[in-house]
């Protein structure tokens, strides 16, 4: 499982930039607290050897998905969510990771940790409640 800043990052598939060349349907993790995003690790060597090789031949755009055969539900089983997942799901998935992560880390008496896991609960909290007021006026 990846985690970033925490929170268990959702497996998806994403265009990355190389250089020049934009890499579509590359796997990806992406923290949905931060949005940062990683190359999803086992495929990592894959991505670095076609992005050279696109990059030496001048492409513009290349898709991950054709030059490079993938195990498919292997690489995201061990995600907590995945981006085919309900918005409003994944936030309060997230949302009760870290009230258990909290409740951890107030009876290991680390209190920085503490810090850091209100920290996010506060922006899963504000993106609970974007999602829910788009919902309502929809």
């Amino acid at each position: 499982m990846s985690f970033c800043c925490g929170a268990s990052m959702i497996g998806t598939k994403g265009t990355l930039k190389h250089m020049r060349t934009h890499i579509h349907n590359v796997p990806i993790l992406f923290c949905p607290v931060c949005h940062r995003v990683e190359i999803h690790y086992l495929i990592e060597n894959e991505y670095e050897i076609l992005a050279e090789y696109a990059h030496g031949d001048g492409a513009a755009e290349v898709d991950f998905q054709d030059y490079v055969e993938q195990e498919g539900k292997a690489l995201y089983e061990n995600c907590v969510n995945h981006e085919s997942e309900d918005p409003m799901e994944i936030v309060l998935s997230q949302i009760d990771i870290s009230l258990d992560l909290l409740s951890f880390a107030k009876q290991i008496g680390d209190a920085e940790w503490e810090n850091e896991l209100k920290t996010r609960l506060g922006m899963l909290s504000g993106r609970r409640n974007k999602l829910r007021q788009r919902r309502t006026s929809v």
